[in-house]
């Protein structure tokens, strides 16, 4: 009688299988999923990712993107995404606590006068007379008759005097540039650095009143990117050339302008002239130009820890999207998901890729707008209340703090 075949052994068969899996792999007739997302980015992993979907239409209504980020995301999940997001983990604080228990302890008056000294470019709408905590009250001025006796002098272009005697002004000097440095003569030492005695950060409104504020519900799908720099700095005129090469923009002012002169965002867009009558000069249009745009590409002059300008903060209150490079800081002054790192990517192709792929997402690119529309303001309260609009009532407090005129030299 025939004998039943044997079985195989478990660990014949295991061997069997691994060598035919192996020859397939080899073969490349199996291929595993990549584990990294095809379009990197600087972007928690539960942010919603551009879709790679190459059949996408560019979206242009901005209105109709929100409901679509509505409809499929949402602020409930967009808070939750957003919950315990780490910044950058910077080793030094970025910015100054404005607030806490110790807020009114130490004020040593009731009343505290600042009168600004020399030409400035700290706007004249800054002067009034401020109701500030704690029941203090804050004259700040460039007039010497309502500030004939001032508490302290505030010193931003010129230098403080040498010596103090008690009895004398304060001295307080600013320095908001990025080689920040000390004058040496001053009582009070404000710039945008935390580290220093009062904080002031380029976030606010004082920076642009009297501009127009139109802000368009239309963007452009032909031309992504708006640039605009005057001072042409090699270093970022290059990084600029190398990214804006790769991308659809219009580049307006002195630097790679691609538009045909200076003063062409009226031409372009008429509903953002401010005043008919009156000579147009860049400024007055700015927010109104940058919002046609989906992007908004800020470069600093320099990228130092916690030097973060108004180009970023220009394009945020615009209603575009930054694509940033400068502060390695910048997360913590900004809102949760508001803003593209460009130094987050490997190279500037990288970057310009999923600056296009988020182009052509209206969910991708409408998480970037939710941090306003969900009330997601992160740092960004912070970095508010540490701005020149807030200047004249911390400056009063420190020098209400050291006593005024009566502080000991």
């Amino acid at each position: 009688m025939p004998q039943p075949p044997k079985p195989f052994n478990t660990i014949t068969i295991t061997i069997m299988i691994a060598f035919t899996f192996f020859l397939l792999l080899l073969t490349g007739f199996l291929q595993f999923p990549s584990i990294s997302p095809s379009l990197p980015g600087p972007i928690h992993d539960s942010f919603t990712l551009p879709s790679t979907n190459t059949s996408s239409k560019p979206f242009t209504d901005l209105v109709s993107s929100f409901r679509k980020w509505d409809s499929q995301v949402g602020c409930a999940k967009f808070r939750e995404k957003t919950n315990g997001v780490l910044l950058n983990q910077s080793k030094i604080v970025s910015l100054q606590e404005f607030g806490g228990d110790k807020v009114c302890k130490g004020f040593k008056m009731n009343h505290v006068s600042v009168l600004v000294k020399g030409w400035t470019w700290i706007p004249d709408n800054l002067d009034n007379l401020y109701s500030c905590r704690c029941g203090l009250s804050c004259l700040w001025t460039k007039s010497n008759v309502l500030a004939d006796k001032p508490d302290a002098l505030m010193f931003e272009s010129s230098t403080p005097p040498i010596q103090r005697h008690v009895g004398e002004p304060l001295r307080a000097y600013m320095d908001l540039e990025a080689g920040r440095k000390r004058s040496g003569r001053e009582d009070i030492y404000i710039s945008y650095h935390a580290e220093d005695d009062v904080q002031s950060t380029y976030a606010g409104a004082l920076f642009h009143n009297g501009r127009n504020y139109h802000v368009s519900n239309t963007k452009s799908s032909d031309v992504l990117v708006y640039w605009s720099s005057s001072r042409c700095l090699p270093q970022r005129n290059e990084l600029a050339k190398k990214l804006l090469g790769l991308l659809p923009h219009h580049s307006f002012g002195k630097c790679l302008n691609n538009v045909g002169g200076q003063n062409m965002a009226l031409s372009f867009f008429p509903e953002c002239e401010n005043d008919e009558n009156a000579k147009p000069k860049w400024w007055d249009h700015l927010h109104c130009a940058m919002s046609h745009y989906k992007f908004v590409l800020a470069i600093e002059n320099t990228f130092t820890e916690s030097y973060v300008t108004e180009k970023l903060f220009y394009a945020l209150d615009s209603g575009a999207v930054p694509i940033y490079f400068g502060a390695p800081n910048v997360m913590d002054f900004v809102p949760p998901h508001s803003i593209i790192d460009g130094r987050k990517f490997k190279s500037v192709e990288e970057l310009a890729s999923y600056v296009k792929a988020v182009a052509n997402d209206p969910v991708a690119y409408a998480e970037y707008h939710a941090w306003r529309r969900c009330g997601v303001m992160g740092n960004y309260a912070k970095t508010r209340a540490m701005s020149l609009d807030t200047l004249p009532c911390r400056l009063c407090e420190a020098v209400s703090r050291k006593g005024g005129r009566n502080a000991r030299s």
